[in-house]
């Protein structure tokens, strides 16, 4: 029987995983996913999950409650070597472990793209998993709690000043949506107003969302400012110590939350410890039908997508051109693995990936958003609707839609929830307290520090 060995369960690894499961005859293969986290992130429900518009667990896809005959395995793969036909996997607990394939799938995932700047690593929360959104919300909702209790002066300033670095679709998305959540809390708090409020948007580049034209791009920024928001373009991140922000444009200011959404940069497993042929990005080189290898030499047995591999875009129809990270390729690259490998161990022919992009689409807020197909460009209202329509529809399984689509409905009558759950990060505090007061984390929290 085959041993077919997937590393990563997220879109392509859990696509593929779950398409395998499907159409394999008994006793044909058998499929092992090996991943850190046991559910795959949908992510981009991930912004909503920081705006409180989704409950964190509906993001997440268990990979248990739906790879019913696949081996899972809760771990980080630290080595390939297909010359041995073996990867290196670092459980949670115990040492590591070689596991043997007979059929490779690397769908690694990236990883948060950082740079050497003073403060970023003590100070900075991503936004690529769950509890990063969980995180970043539960910031916001406790500094609302503390700048309320104190009178204007430096110490509310901070509490109320949240900074995004990165203009791509995840920051911008995120940036928006925790915009709107902090303005729609503003009636809750009648101690607090709109101009206690900054929100500092940092990009390096001269616009943001690059994957839209310069006029839609240009609109979201004029939008966002109209809002409230200072967005600083061609700008960079110099420093961020102890929580205070120093620009490369000379402005400088202290910020209670920093996320760091600045793009991806490929698996350190793919490439530093693998022999599996890479490009001058550390991408995995893939044919046009998913395989590991050139056109002339593909690698017996080994397969890739997703945001670590090279894939042609046959769909651009230009020399070199590769198919963006997003999920919309991911998704359907992991579809075509399984496919593909059943192919092969059939004795079929294989397919190329061609995808055609169905456009853009993102979410600036409740209510607002931007969709791009083409020349075609709409705004606001109608481009949200589409927005939640299209993800609640991509969201795999029907158990997912059903609870993302309860939670949107009982939020129209009721609104968002606005409970801070922070103290679930240190579950311990109130038993050893004994009912004593205590402060909060300091080093990240409070002001003056």
């Amino acid at each position: 029987m085959q041993e077919i060995l997937i590393v990563g369960g997220g879109y392509a690894g859990f696509y593929a995983a779950w398409g395998l499961e499907k159409k394999l005859r008994r006793g044909e293969a058998r499929v092992t996913v090996v991943d850190p986290r046991p559910y795959m992130t949908y992510q981009p429900f991930l912004p909503e999950v920081v705006a409180g518009s989704i409950e964190a667990r509906h993001a997440a896809v268990s990979l248990r409650r739906h790879l019913h005959r696949t081996r899972l395995i809760a771990g980080t793969v630290t080595g390939i070597s297909h010359h041995d036909h073996t990867v290196t996997v670092r459980p949670d607990s115990g040492p590591d472990h070689e596991l043997s394939y007979d059929i490779l799938v690397v769908t690694a995932g990236a990883v948060t793209r950082t740079f050497a700047i003073p403060g970023v690593e003590e100070e900075a929360i991503g936004l690529k998993h769950v509890e990063e959104a969980v995180a970043i919300r539960d910031r916001l909702l406790t500094s609302f709690d503390r700048a309320a209790m104190l009178p204007p002066g430096p110490d509310r300033r901070r509490l109320l000043t949240f900074t995004f670095v990165g203009g791509g679709f995840s920051g911008v998305e995120g940036f928006g949506e925790l915009l709107s959540l902090a303005t729609a809390l503003l009636r809750h708090y009648p101690e607090l107003s709109a101009d206690d409020l900054r929100f500092h948007l940092v990009e390096a580049r001269d616009r943001i969302l690059p994957e839209v034209g310069d006029g839609p791009g240009t609109w979201v920024v004029r939008t966002l400012r109209e809002r409230g928001a200072e967005v600083h373009l061609n700008t960079q991140l110099v420093s961020a110590q102890d929580g205070h922000i120093v620009l490369s444009n000379g402005e400088e200011f202290d910020s209670c939350l920093l996320v760091w959404a600045a793009g991806n940069a490929a698996n350190p497993i793919v490439h530093n410890h693998t022999d599996l042929p890479v490009d001058e990005r550390g991408l995995l080189t893939v044919r046009a039908d998913l395989r590991v290898g050139t056109e002339e030499a593909p690698l017996e047995g080994v397969w890739a997508a997703g945001d670590d591999a090279a894939v042609p875009d046959l769909a651009a129809h230009r020399p070199g051109a590769h198919t963006v990270p997003n999920a919309q390729h991911a998704v359907r690259q992991g579809k075509l693995l399984a496919k593909n490998i059943l192919a092969t161990l059939r004795g079929r022919t294989v397919k190329d990936y061609v995808h055609h992009s169905l456009g853009v689409v993102a979410t600036l807020g409740l209510g607002r958003g931007i969709f791009q197909y083409r020349r075609l460009v709409v705004k606001g209202f109608p481009a949200w609707l589409m927005h939640r329509s299209y993800h609640v529809l991509a969201i795999p399984t029907w158990e997912r839609k059903v609870r993302v689509l309860a939670v949107w409905i009982t939020a129209v009558p009721f609104g968002r929830d606005i409970v801070s759950l922070t103290s679930v990060q240190r579950p311990r505090d109130a038993f050893v307290a004994h009912g004593n007061p205590r402060r909060g984390e300091q080093s990240t929290d409070v002001p003056g520090r």
